[in-house]
């Protein structure tokens, strides 16, 4: 019978052998992650990152009492996904690929894990470790390939609600023409930004709460209406003042604040969803 994980604790050498690995982890890996925080300080879509590996941390921490229970099991094939993971941080930092780089760390953490513990206490370290992706920015190029469909299409459902409670409006492509003023739906209020967050904050909550698999994970999969119906809501409220107080509505200050709106209003549908989910047997 292999011994549990809390054994791991009183055995000086596999202290000495995690410590020196996760001394080798931050060594690698710093220049890459002081990389990842200057862009969550100056990417707005991506402000919510510096919260990630701390809920990342505490959904570790929530279960240390089954990890404790699990036996080690270590397997020598783990090597083979840390050094899948260190060939694809080279191999990125040669073409100078920043998202292969930091998503180079998920294979690596794997790899540590099954090599020094095993494959149940893995499989329990999934979540925490693959959670980790959502403070990685996506490649620029993929982002715009998102973002734009989305513009139009929050364009034209802003179109549609706006002249349906009576407001004259027009639209060309992601350009909203009103009486007094220009809206144009830019990347930032393409509800992309939204929907990132809401993805990662959908996740957190199905995983602290106590339920069925499959409502963990319509809760996750209702995050995109919901960022996209809170986008939309905001967009149209803009609109609406816009047509009446012009277009220092959709600047500084306002602009700001609504942004805030979109997440907390977001935020209060997802709390409603999960709470709907928990009581439906």
């Amino acid at each position: 019978m292999q011994p549990p994980l809390s054994s791991f604790r009183s055995n000086p050498l596999s202290l000495l052998l995690l410590f020196s690995a996760l001394a080798a982890l931050v060594g690698l890996y710093f220049p890459i992650l002081a990389g990842l925080t200057q862009d969550w300080a100056t990417n707005d879509n991506y402000s919510h990152g510096y919260f990630i590996p701390f809920i990342s941390g505490y959904m570790i921490y929530s279960m240390k009492g089954e990890l404790q229970k699990l036996p080690l099991s270590a397997v020598n094939w783990g090597l083979f996904f840390l050094l899948a993971g260190l060939a694809q941080l080279y191999v990125a930092s040669v073409g100078s690929e920043f998202f292969l780089q930091r998503t180079s760390l998920i294979p690596v953490l794997l790899g540590m894990s099954l090599f020094l513990w095993g494959l149940p206490i893995t499989r329990k370290l999934l979540l925490p470790i693959f959670y980790l992706l959502f403070m990685v920015p996506l490649p620029a190029i993929i982002w715009n390939k998102i973002a734009f469909p989305l513009q139009l299409f929050s364009s034209a459902i802003t179109e549609e609600v706006v002249r349906f409670v009576g407001i004259p409006i027009f639209r060309e492509g992601n350009v909203l023409h009103l009486a007094q003023t220009t809206l144009e739906v830019v990347d930032a209020c393409s509800g992309l930004r939204s929907l990132t967050t809401m993805f990662a904050l959908a996740a957190a909550l199905a995983w602290f709460t106590n339920y069925a698999q499959w409502k963990k994970w319509a809760l996750f999969l209702l995050a995109a209406p919901v960022a996209i119906f809170a986008n939309i809501v905001r967009l149209t409220v803009t609109a609406a003042l816009a047509s009446i107080y012009g277009e220092k509505v959709a600047q500084g200050f306002l602009h700001d604040f609504s942004g805030l709106f979109t997440f907390v209003f977001g935020l209060m549908l997802l709390i409603l969803l999960n709470k709907l989910l928990y009581g439906k047997h």
